[in-house]
Formats: C-alpha cells, structure tokens, sequence
C-alpha cells in the first residue's frame, strides 16, 4: 500500500500535515524545541481520532469484563489480568492466568490441582487507546489485523471461523483470550469450553453465549441495549464480544496528558527536563522513527534483541522452546523476533515493559532500546519479575541460556545503537513519563456482576 501524500515528497505518514507542522514549529509550542527536535512533532488525541460506541453496550461490556462467567472453570476474568487498579494491566512480567490467584504483583500461581499448568508466554498489554481509528493490527505479533482475506473483515487464528458482525478489531480480539487454555480457557479434562478449542476454536463461542444467554439480568440489558434482541436464541457471542469492544474503546482513552497538552498550545504544559526530552525521543535519540503518530506507533513489528524467558509462544512444529513474534504470524524469516511497536500514552504505569516484560524500570527499557546488543549481553535473570513457582523454576530461563538461541537473537536487531550520557536518558525518561494521562478509567470496576461470581 503507497504512503499517503503529505505535499512534501520526504514527509513519513505519521507527521502532522505540512501546513500544521509549520504553524507549530513556527508559532507553537514546539518552536522552544524546534533547533534540536528532527522535526516530527505529532498531534494531540482528541476524541474524535476514536471510534464510536454504545454507552449501553459499554456498560454490560464493564460488567463482562470482571465477570468470571466468561472463563471455562469461571474463575478469572478479563480483568484479571487488566484491571484498574495497575492501569488495564497486572503488573506482572509473564501473565498468571486461568488457575492463579489474586490481582498485581501478590498474584500467585495457584495451590493444589487448579494450580497453572505454565506462566502466559507474553507481557499482559495495557489497553489505552486500542478504540482509536487508526488501529489496524493487535497483539504482541499481530495475528489479529483488519483484513477481507476471510470475508468476516480480519485475518486473525480463527480464520474463517471468526463470527461475523463484530464492529471492529476492539470486539474481535476480546474473544481470542476466551479460547487461551493459560488465559481464560483452562485445561480440557477441567471443563467443555477448553475442551472445544482443541476441537475447533470456534466451538468455544457458544458455550460460553449460553452461560451468559442463562443470567437473566444480561439479557435484560441487552434486550435493552439492542432491539433486535427479543428472545434468549437472538443473542450470540457478536453481542457479547461487541459490548466488551465497546467498553474498552470508552474506558480507557488518554488525550489529557502534559504533551497532548503541549501539543495543543500550553507551552507551559511540559517541564524543561521533559522538553529536552522530547527533542531527544524526535532527535538524536530517534525514538520517533517507530513511536510516530499521534498514537506514537508505527503499527510496525521491529527485532530488538529482548532476551526470552518463560514458555515460549511455541509454533505446533518449533522444537525449541522460544517466541519468534511476528514470523509465527507470516512464516518470514525476516520477521523473525519481530514485536509490534507499542503506543506510549501512560506508559510510565504500564510495566514491566517489553512484550515479555524484561525490564521491571522505565529506565531499563529506554536503555535497551539506546543499545540493544549491549542490553542483551548483560540482562541477568533478576532483573525481571516473576511469581515464585518450584516447577518452574528450572524452565523459566532454559531458552536464554541456549547459545544457538542467543546467536539468532544477537543477530536479528532492527534498530542502531544511540549514545547517550545518564543525564540525557534522564530527560528521556521525564519525556516518557509526560506522557502520563487518565490512567483509572471512566466507568470503573464493579462491585459486583450478574453472575454472581467473585469481582478481582
């Protein structure tokens, strides 16, 4: 697909129209910035750069959202691992999934035979933002995008099998974590909806559609919310996967921060250390060649060299425990270790950071960014935070301490190493930490949900 045209044949995609970018580097607050900034300033969010949504939707979405009906032994929701409290994440490295027990960091494997079987392979991601309209791919490696190849709008695992009607990528991704035996699923011998996804993923659907079909107050709210809905029969798990793609598109929309603020003429908006920062992160550090935008990513996939720990995101013929990211997605070897580039907003309160969460500090992160070689070389094993477990405890790092697959990590680096001094990651973390908005919601958790089950 061609890049759009700007009116100058050397602007990337994701800078401002030539004309904004000029009134703001001339008039605006990025003039006090303009002599060491490459001139790639973004614009601020506002709420129309988002989709739409149903407030009543959204609203049976919030209670969907925390209700453990949803899980195959129903106990663990979606907010489990992106709760409100730790800012639409868990503040866990890898996720502690179906069978664990608590929230955040005091979250523990679990005890006796609902224990987990294995840690979730990747970093629980924060959902700030994910209802804007430039969104066209989701997760860590992309495997759910916007795409007619199926006929049901999205190229994603469940292919052709993917229902139809679903409003857009929000609603269609909250039904993949639903079908995740370390997720939400469970093991097939605990119950029928982790049974049916090893039959077929779609199988799991209407399991779970009749679970909630049987709660009379959803199906009052969504009577209510949707005409069309007369009967228990009527409703399908669309419903259901768009009211939760309703909530997270309202919920969690961060435009308020001190740069969106900067950005839209509060030249007092940011402090001098965050300035300075910023003219880093779009100047010499380079930052802004892949955080670009208005929603600072490049919706791209790039190799940074993190170093892998944990189950692996194995492919069904990988003989090596390991996550090879994207390429799982579109079997290119150049896509090898390739991770999409996250958006920024609150991210400041969204680690431990990368797809694995290697790093428990801001500051860590940055500086495997700055020299990705050198921040493999010395990662160390604790450095990263993980729930104690005796099983795993001798598998957690089997792959990091595999040379064949550090040699192919090492050499599968996207981006140049930047020099910096300490005073200057500084400022790039003060940048960073600017970008801290809404970070608690709008409608919050609820105390309680219609089925009665336990609220994390």
């Amino acid at each position: 697909m061609s890049e759009p045209f700007y009116g100058t044949a050397w602007l990337p995609r994701p800078v401002l129209h030539i004309a904004a970018v000029a009134m703001l580097l001339t008039f605006g607050p990025l003039a006090e910035a303009r002599e060491p900034m490459d001139a790639r300033p973004v614009a601020p969010l506002t709420g129309s750069d988002f989709h739409a949504y149903d407030p009543g939707l959204a609203e049976i979405g919030r209670l969907l959202f925390y209700d453990p009906v949803l899980s195959g032994n129903r106990n663990i929701s979606c907010g489990t691992c992106h709760h409100h409290e730790l800012a639409s994440g868990d503040g866990l490295a890898l996720g502690v999934g179906e069978g664990g027990e608590g929230i955040g960091p005091k979250r523990t494997t679990g005890q006796g035979e609902a224990r987990i079987e294995k840690r979730v392979p990747r970093n629980a991601p924060a959902l700030f933002n994910l209802g804007a309209r430039e969104i066209h791919v989701l997760f860590h490696d992309g495997r759910l995008s916007v795409d007619p190849i199926f006929g049901n709008g999205f190229n994603s695992p469940a292919e052709e099998y993917l229902p139809s009607g679903l409003k857009g990528i929000l609603s269609a991704q909250a039904l993949f974590p639903l079908t995740s035996e370390t997720e939400m699923a469970g093991n097939p011998e605990e119950n029928k909806i982790a049974g049916a996804a090893y039959d077929r993923i779609d199988y799991v659907w209407p399991l779970i559609t009749q679970r909630v079909r049987a709660i009379p107050d959803y199906l009052q709210r969504f009577k209510e919310a949707d005409p069309e809905i007369k009967t228990a029969g009527d409703l399908t798990i669309t419903h259901i996967a768009n009211a939760l793609g309703d909530f997270i598109n309202a919920e969690w929309r961060v435009t308020d921060t001190p740069f969106d603020r900067f950005l839209g003429g509060d030249t007092e908006a940011l402090e001098a250390g965050a300035k300075a920062g910023m003219a880093l992160f779009y100047g010499k550090a380079g930052c802004g060649e892949c955080h670009s935008g208005r929603l600072m990513s490049d919706q791209g996939f790039h190799a940074l060299a993190l170093p892998h720990f944990g189950p692996g995101r194995t492919r069904r013929f990988d003989p090596y425990v390991r996550d090879v990211g994207r390429m799982a997605e579109t079997d290119r070897l150049e896509d090898a270790y390739r991770f999409r580039t996250p958006m920024l907003r609150n991210v400041a309160l969204t680690g431990p950071w990368g797809h694995n969460g290697a790093y428990a500090t801001l500051e860590g992160i940055v500086r495997h960014h700055l020299d990705p070689a050198g921040g493999f070389e010395n990662w160390r094993p604790e450095m990263v935070r993980l729930p104690a477990d005796e099983r795993f405890t001798a598998v957690d790092f089997i792959s990091f301490e595999d040379s064949r697959e550090r040699r192919r990590l090492a050499a599968r680096i996207d981006i140049e190493p930047v020099e910096l001094d300490d005073a200057e990651v500084a400022r790039l973390v003060e940048f960073l930490e600017a970008l801290t908005g809404t970070a608690g919601g709008r409608l919050g958790r609820p105390e309680s949900v219609p089925s009665g089950l336990p609220v994390d």
